[in-house]
């Protein structure tokens, strides 16, 4: 039977990964990252935790892999219909009475949320005057959301999902099939800025009036959701939206008395 990484190696590792290459994954979530460290020393087949060790301090190539398999890269266009639909419904319309509609989506992943609302924005005659800022901690994820280029295989449920979510148009104008990937049009890319940002180190670097998290959070322990929501809190204009994941929740944060929950979703308004 192969071996597993005990807790104290785990804490090794990520101190490692903190001092040699400046990712924090120290306050994650530690059941969830244990069981992903211990994937990936099976997957890679390593006879020991030394070997593993030494191969993460001294390959500088390796740690973007490692970096790629401890994030969590989960998402599909339109997830959660009915959020897109109260964002279609209740909280951009709000926001385009704004001159520029500003709009941080923290921890995108390979971007299917960012050209999700995008084609949001689109359909409500917001788009031209709208910025979408993506920013994930895994540079090779950003650079497959700028990229635009999604299987094609997936567009059926795509599809569903844009209809369910209030989408009135044919999902299949929106993107250029070639051979088995989808490629979105560029007009929605265009107003898309890709970055790094980690949640856990990096300041405020605007002011937003919708910052979208979704499914980031979960991962994280109480300390680290804290510093988190003061960082969203910082960066959120008055009466601007924050969206969360639902098994996320601002309640009992201590910026919890600045938000007040809408009825619909896990959406909040800073008042």
């Amino acid at each position: 039977m192969a071996s597993v990484i005990k807790d104290i190696e785990v804490e090794i590792l990520l101190n490692d990964v903190l001092e040699l290459y400046g990712y924090d994954f120290t306050n994650y979530s530690k059941a969830s990252i244990k069981r992903r460290i211990n994937r990936l020393f099976a997957l890679d087949k390593f006879p020991s935790f030394a070997e593993f060790r030494y191969h993460l301090r001294t390959d500088s190539i390796y740690i973007k892999r490692f970096v790629e398999q401890i994030t969590v890269n989960v998402t599909e266009m339109f997830r959660d219909p009915t959020f897109y639909n109260a964002l279609r419904e209740k909280v951009l319309p709000q926001l385009g009475t704004y001159p520029f509609i500003r709009i941080w989506l923290a921890g995108c992943s390979t971007g299917e949320e960012a050209y999700s609302i995008a084609i949001v924005l689109k359909e409500l005659n917001l788009l031209d005057k709208s910025l979408i800022y993506a920013t994930d901690l895994n540079p090779e994820v950003l650079e497959k959301a700028g990229n635009g280029i999604f299987p094609l295989s997936q567009m059926k449920q795509y599809s569903e999902n844009y209809i369910l979510s209030g989408g009135k148009n044919d999902f299949s104008s929106y993107y250029s099939a070639n051979y088995h990937v989808a490629k979105f049009d560029d007009s929605l890319k265009s107003k898309m800025i890709f970055s790094t940002h980690n949640l856990v180190s990096d300041h405020s670097f605007n002011l937003f009036q919708l910052i979208l998290c979704r499914n980031v959070l979960i991962y994280f322990d109480k300390d680290l959701q804290a510093k988190v929501f003061t960082l969203f809190d910082q960066s959120l204009e008055n009466l601007g939206f924050l969206a969360l994941g639902t098994k996320e929740t601002l309640r009992f944060s201590s910026v919890a008395s600045k938000f007040k929950q809408l009825n619909t979703e896990n959406i909040w308004r800073k008042v």
